[in-house]
């Protein structure tokens, strides 16, 4: 096999991966996958060189999630949870969904220079209901990861029992009578 097979090969591996996949540079992706697109309702033009701002929620998620994923990069070397994403283009337009987002570092010493990233849409087995601010998404998420208020307190840098507050304001907007009912229809159990 020649050395140009071998690169035509990666190539159509990564543009036919039955999951998203972005690669980027200081948060800015330089290519992505048409399962991306897909995901995103987006053509590649309206993407690539675009920041990974376009895909969330808000601006505060962008920065906040940047913050928090600094730290586990240079430590582990990649990242892994599951967030609420926001649709570019189309018909669902602004559209929020459940999304896995797994990421690693090229360089661990500097996470954000270069990265490779996956997304995997989850919204058919957990589809987005409530109207939830930005800190209720984050809060959802963590619950769903399994954490107790102590530790989304710390991994968000708020207190407990302001954890217990964005908790209570979930368990109400999902109708959940307790902690395990409401990781049951976070879920879509």
């Amino acid at each position: 096999m020649t050395i140009a097979a071998t690169a035509t090969d990666y190539q159509l591996a990564f543009e036919l991966a039955p999951i998203g996949l972005v690669l980027s540079r200081h948060r800015i992706m330089l290519d992505c996958n048409a399962a991306v697109c897909e995901m995103f309702g987006a053509s590649r033009e309206q993407l690539v060189g675009q920041s990974f701002r376009l895909l969330y929620p808000s601006a505060d998620e962008y920065e906040r999630i940047g913050e928090r994923l600094v730290p586990i990069l240079n430590a582990k070397g990649h990242y892994v949870d599951d967030r609420l994403m926001k649709r570019v283009d189309g018909r669902f337009k602004d559209q929020l969904f459940w999304c896995h987002v797994t990421g690693r570092a090229l360089e661990r010493e500097d996470p954000h220079a270069a990265g490779i990233w996956s997304f995997e849409d989850l919204s058919a087995r957990r589809p987005f209901k409530a109207d939830l601010t930005a800190r209720e998404r984050e809060v959802a998420a963590l619950v769903l990861e399994g954490l107790t208020a102590k530790e989304i307190g710390k991994v968000l840098g708020i207190s407990p029992r302001t954890v217990e507050i964005y908790r209570a304001r979930l368990l109400r907007k999902y109708q959940a009578g307790s902690s395990v009912e409401l990781v049951q229809k976070l879920a879509g159990i």
